[in-house]
């Protein structure tokens, strides 16, 4: 496999600063010489959650996304704060937008969300061993919480209903894991 050569930052102009991403531009010098411009948006990262209240299970959430105009079906998802270490992250935005809090935890995955333009990286965490408390939802979410069967799950995302890339991760993985033990126990 090629290894590609890093580029050079020669300059970095922070554009914007927010709450939830800055934006910056930066001017880097490629080893041929050339310079070249790369747009960046930074964020501090994020966590998923897949939720199994049983093995057989997983906990959705629908609510409205601004950015695309539609309720969305997703996985328990959210931003890890400055200085907070993702599971803790993870335990805290399961019990915001769910109201379920889970007695064991594990870390399946991390993937960067879109790496061409975005450092963000989400941290997908395993819930399980549950119990449903009440939610604690921040002052402009809204979610409906759905549980269903990881195969009806992965028929939504099949039929094109789920459509957010961590959804789509997340439920795959689950429906691998649990492929995966079904043939083990026979």
């Amino acid at each position: 496999m090629p290894v590609f050569k890093v580029a050079h930052k020669v300059e970095s102009k922070r554009i914007y600063e927010g709450d939830i991403v800055n934006f910056r531009v930066d001017t880097v010098r490629h080893e041929n010489g050339q310079e070249t411009t790369r747009e960046l948006v930074e964020h501090n990262g994020g966590v998923v959650i897949a939720c199994q209240p049983t093995e057989g299970e997983v906990v959705l959430i629908r609510q409205y996304r601004y950015s695309v105009d539609e309720d969305l079906l997703e996985l328990p998802a959210g931003r890890v704060e400055i200085g907070e270490q993702p599971l803790h992250a993870a335990q805290r935005e399961l019990t915001e937008e769910t109201g379920y809090q889970a007695k064991n935890w594990r870390e399946l995955s991390r993937m960067y969300t879109a790496p061409g333009f975005c450092n963000e990286i989400l941290y997908m965490f395993h819930a399980s061993n549950v119990e449903l408390g009440g939610k604690d939802l921040d002052y402009d979410e809204e979610t409906e919480v759905i549980v269903l069967k990881l195969e009806d799950a992965w028929q939504l995302v099949l039929d094109g209903k789920v459509c957010d890339a961590k959804t789509v991760a997340g439920v795959g993985m689950l429906l691998a894991e649990h492929h995966k033990r079904a043939q083990l126990d026979n």
